[in-house]
């Protein structure tokens, strides 16, 4: 349980409306009744005061990964703790603590620049420090939960504040028990297990056949790569709205993996250490041709069938219209469900 000082700020959240349009990263249209900012984690305990007054809570970090209604139902909190700081260290690692409203990819970063190897597969991931244990953010070989030392969380429904370690997470592929149960516990910080006996993870096609990774790489030029190569894959949230990956790689069974490969030559998959496939969502969009396509202000990424794009002006509604097409063609031809990664906020009911 955290203990937080009588000098620590624990001013009142004043809930306003707000506009939440240049919050999410695929540029919907969407406002919220009622929205704090949450600049000091002694605010955080309120939370369970107000939010029950707006029926419900959605804590809101870069909003990269959320597909936002037009009217958002319920009390937004956007998180905006700061901090960053090595908490201890040891022979065989080091334990770096961020604050939840940091961002990801500057703390990625700012590990690389002390030469802390072991975040930089996670490198140019958009969003929160916060929002990762939620998703369990992964890339190019490497989890979160890998490198997870734990989290300080405020739990809404008991009133208390919690430590959680790795396995009360329950961590598992771009899931976790803060997804399962949104609303209920308000992440404020979050610890890194950072070993200093580090070697690269080089297990991805991109990155064992990268130029500047041959040898004996260091972690800057693994960073540097993993920069590069989501760069050129990837668009810029900047320019054109997205959300990052829609979908999960779907997991099946061997046998299933073995009658798909048998029927569609080239079939792309990656053996699990439970003996099942992960199958490559973006190849199985791909061969159904849904690249480069558009469905009015939306579409499916010309480079990357793993992202849909907000080309200007669409709705939640319509960015889901195209995850069901590209859904139902997939399931029709590979007969696999894909799942999708974001998660679509409800909406409020419409105003008379």
């Amino acid at each position: 349980m955290r203990v937080f000082s009588d000098s620590e700020p624990q001013a009142g959240l004043d809930p306003r409306p707000c506009d939440l349009s240049r919050f999410n990263t695929f540029a919907l249209a969407s406002t919220a009744p009622a929205c704090v900012q949450i600049m000091h984690a002694g605010q955080v305990p309120q939370l369970a005061e107000l939010a029950p007054r707006y029926g419900g809570l959605l804590v809101l970090g870069g909003g990269s990964n959320l597909v936002l209604p037009e009217r958002v139902r319920g009390l937004v909190a956007r998180m905006a703790l700061r901090g960053i700081r090595l908490q201890s260290e040891d022979a065989d690692a080091r334990v770096v603590e961020a604050q939840a409203g940091e961002s990801w990819h500057g703390l990625v970063a700012y590990c690389v620049e002390r030469g802390w190897g072991g975040l930089e597969n996670l490198a140019l991931i958009p969003g929160t420090v916060g929002a990762a244990p939620v998703q369990n953010i992964g890339a190019y070989g490497v989890e979160l939960r890998d490198r997870f030392a734990g989290l300080t969380a405020y739990d809404l429904e008991q009133r208390r504040w919690m430590e959680f370690d790795g396995a009360q997470c329950a961590f598992a592929y771009r899931d976790s028990v803060f997804k399962q149960a949104p609303g209920r516990w308000v992440i404020t910080s979050v610890r890194l297990r950072l070993p200093k006996a580090w070697r690269p993870v080089l297990d991805y096609p991109d990155l064992r056949r990268h130029p500047r990774l041959a040898g004996e790489p260091g972690a800057r030029e693994v960073y540097e790569a993993v920069c590069g190569i989501r760069r050129e894959k990837l668009p810029d949230p900047a320019v054109l709205g997205n959300a990052g990956s829609f979908f999960k790689n779907p997991l099946v069974s061997a046998q299933v993996y073995r009658n798909l490969a048998e029927r569609f030559p080239g079939l792309v998959g990656y053996a699990q250490e439970d003996g099942g496939y992960k199958l490559a969502a973006g190849w199985l969009i791909d061969q159904c041709g849904w690249k480069g396509r558009r469905m009015g202000p939306v579409g499916v990424h010309e480079r990357q069938a793993l992202v849909l794009v907000n080309y200007g002006g669409a709705t939640a509604a319509e960015v889901m219209a195209l995850a069901d097409a590209v859904r139902h063609d997939v399931r029709q031809r590979y007969g696999v469900a894909l799942e999708a990664e974001p998660v679509v906020v409800p909406g409020a009911p419409a105003e008379d």
